[in-house]
């Protein structure tokens, strides 16, 4: 994976978010969540991940991060993910932490729904992994950490959901034992 291809695409950037860092990240995270494919990152405005919920998901509305796993068979390519610079530089200002922090973040939970976890369907085992994996790669309260409470079956509100269409949509407990190791 290092050094293959560019991983991260900037569709909007914003100063202290930068390619490398962030790519060594994906790199990593995409690692510790047990994926062995690459891993790209779009980082969009509302307006375009507003369009891909309405085209994949039927939400006509914004939000944070959409996960696209790869099909099968993608040999290489674990799937994709966008993350809306907006939404990541909102967050980060109500939580006081760094927009590049909250970016990574929601690539992390991403990262996960590429796994195969799902928190919408899933019995905690996806806020579990979140957590585990944002205390090893140092960083603040994870998405659903902060949605709902530890270990909540409930799904959290749609405006702070992570989405991974619905077509390429995993079901909880249907992990793919090689690229899953939990």
């Amino acid at each position: 994976m290092k050094g293959s291809m560019r991983t991260t695409v900037f569709d909007r950037t914003s100063p202290g978010l930068e390619a490398g860092p962030l790519e060594s990240f994906v790199e990593k995270a995409a690692r510790a969540a047990g994926l062995r494919g690459r891993v790209t990152v779009l980082i969009t405005s509302n307006a375009k991940i507003r369009r891909l919920n309405s085209r994949f998901r039927g939400q006509d509305s914004p939000t944070d991060v959409l996960s696209f796993p790869a099909g099968a068979p993608a040999p290489g390519l674990s799937g994709d993910i966008a993350v809306s610079l907006d939404m990541a530089a909102r967050n980060a200002r109500e939580l006081g932490h760094s927009l590049a922090e909250e970016t990574r973040i929601l690539i992390l939970h991403g990262i996960l729904h590429l796994a195969g976890y799902d928190h919408e369907n899933d019995r905690g085992e996806m806020q579990e992994k979140e957590a585990s994996l944002r205390r090893k790669l140092g960083l603040p309260t994870g998405l659903i950490e902060r949605t709902r409470p530890p270990g909540s079956p409930a799904a959290s509100p749609p405006s702070s959901r992570s989405r991974t269409p619905a077509k390429s949509r995993r079901r909880t407990g249907a992990r793919d034992p090689e690229r899953s190791r939990t």
